[in-house]
């Protein structure tokens, strides 16, 4: 009979345990020479790696990063009623001259909206797909000759003051090619019952996957991230013309983008928990499986056209990918499992029906009720309770019996994309999640505006969209 701590061991992962070991040494490493390091750069304030790029595509004297040296760029599609709010709070951190939007087919004023609030936007005569989008938009606006860096931010994401005075100096390492941000939800607005359900179910898979997993796979030694998530993140936009940003055949970009970095030997990801940026998560079961299903599939997309090597990213990447397997076969089987061993308590005639006595002889030898409930149960309600006061957020208990539900769901989902990632090509076309504008009291008094700085253009399409053997939004 399978004891209740190996289920607890499936629950919560041997990635969890390795990962959250590395990420723990790596805060003791933080803690015991940070302030050495401190000293050091007081002391010798010239000793700096960051690269300033000059206009002329020279490179002038090696200095810090700041805000000025980074190019922001926000790929939307029918994102009118968020991106306002977006740009109103990247405004406050970026000069606004360093601003780009480009909208991808928007039938909506997105377009308007970005050109309204003062900053360079071009849109695409159709809906290309972000990846699409993002590559012609760098060299439409020419991002790797003007900037060192370049922030991919979405639409819906808003950058927390903090961001870039915790990720820039990230880059003072040559060797760090990208920097992952630090993902919150939006809890600003006001949502039914289900959308609390969903956001904090996000919530939850946030606070632990970058506390733990995150921050382990992105220290100095062992460093072996799967993705640097779009949201907002930042490349220096040396590595970007060594990445295949729009490859064939993709849905999504960014673990395409992580891939490469590695497999290409282009360097290391950054990741700080201090460099926070809040975005949108789907609030209602439509947008949340339409949403995961499109992460899902482009994982296993991008698996399928990186072919394994002997790296440690490789390695590190076959041990996370075996272990979604067999815990998402373990969160769609154990509800099976649950019923076949329930119902004999809830009939009392089961037992006689056909076929059924020799089933449940056959699971109740490997497992009970009562090891379910303590080898998933707790284990799954004792993270909500770590994730609930960690964010301060007590309301999450509520949601806590409801969220090893959510997990047989990803679960579903997950496996449902394996083999639809080699039977089925995707052309990357999106359609945002359904928006909610932040409420009155949260939104400040719009600025008064500004001319646009620069004169508005269309890009053309470099190529007509594939056709798809299967639709994916």
């Amino acid at each position: 009979m399978m004891p209740w701590w190996a289920l607890a061991i499936l629950v919560l992962g041997v990635n969890f345990a390795f990962w959250g070991t590395v990420g723990l040494s790596r805060l003791l490493d933080q803690l015991t020479i940070s302030r050495w390091r401190s000293r050091k750069r007081a002391a010798y304030p010239g000793n700096v790696v960051a690269l300033r790029h000059d206009p002329g595509g020279r490179r002038s004297r090696q200095i810090h990063l700041s805000v000025d040296d980074v190019a922001v760029l926000i790929p939307a599609h029918n994102e009118g009623a968020v991106i306002e709010d977006s740009l109103r709070a990247i405004t406050k951190l970026v000069p606004r001259k360093n601003i780009h939007v480009v909208s991808d087919g928007s039938t909506d004023d997105t377009f308007e909206v970005a050109l309204r609030c003062g900053v360079k936007a071009i849109k695409t005569r159709q809906n290309v797909g972000k990846a699409g989008a993002l590559r012609d938009a760098i060299e439409r606006f020419k991002l790797g000759e003007r900037f060192p860096v370049v922030m991919f931010l979405d639409a819906d994401t808003r950058v927390d003051p903090g961001y870039f005075a915790a990720a820039l100096p990230l880059f003072d390492s040559l060797k760090v090619a990208a920097v992952a941000g630090c993902v919150r939800t939006d809890t600003r607005r006001m949502l039914s019952p289900v959308g609390n359900l969903l956001t904090g179910h996000r919530m939850r898979i946030y606070a632990i996957g970058q506390r733990v997993l995150k921050f382990g796979q992105t220290s100095r030694h062992l460093n072996a991230t799967p993705i640097v998530p779009g949201f907002a993140s930042l490349y220096r936009t040396a590595v970007l013309p060594l990445i295949d940003i729009n490859p064939a055949g993709l849905v999504i970009e960014d673990f395409n983008m992580t891939f490469e970095v590695y497999q290409n030997g282009l360097g290391r990801v950054g990741f700080t928990l201090d460099a926070v940026a809040v975005t949108q998560d789907p609030d209602n079961f439509h947008d949340y499986i339409r949403q995961t299903r499109r992460w899902a599939l482009g994982l296993w997309q991008t698996v399928r056209r990186h072919p394994p090597r002997l790296n440690l990213f490789t390695a590190m990447l076959a041990l996370t990918l075996t272990e979604l397997v067999t815990s998402s076969l373990l969160f769609v089987i154990l509800p099976v499992i649950a019923a076949v061993l329930i119902v004999p308590d809830l009939v009392s005639g089961a037992a006689g029906w056909p076929g059924f006595a020799s089933v449940y002889a056959v699971v109740s030898i490997h497992m009970t009720l009562a090891r379910i409930f303590y080898g998933v149960v707790v284990p799954d309600f004792a993270m909500t309770f770590l994730v609930a006061i960690l964010e301060r957020r007590p309301r999450l208990l509520l949601a806590g019996p409801f969220f090893p539900f959510m997990r047989v769901l990803d679960s579903a989902i997950g496996l449902w994309a394996i083999p639809l990632a080699w039977l089925a090509s995707s052309n990357g076309v999106w359609k945002s999640p359904a928006r909610r504008a932040a409420p009155r009291k949260h939104r400040e008094i719009a600025p008064s505006p500004v001319p646009a700085a620069a004169t508005p253009e269309v890009l053309d399409a470099a190529y007509a969209p594939q056709p798809a053997a299967a639709a994916f939004e």
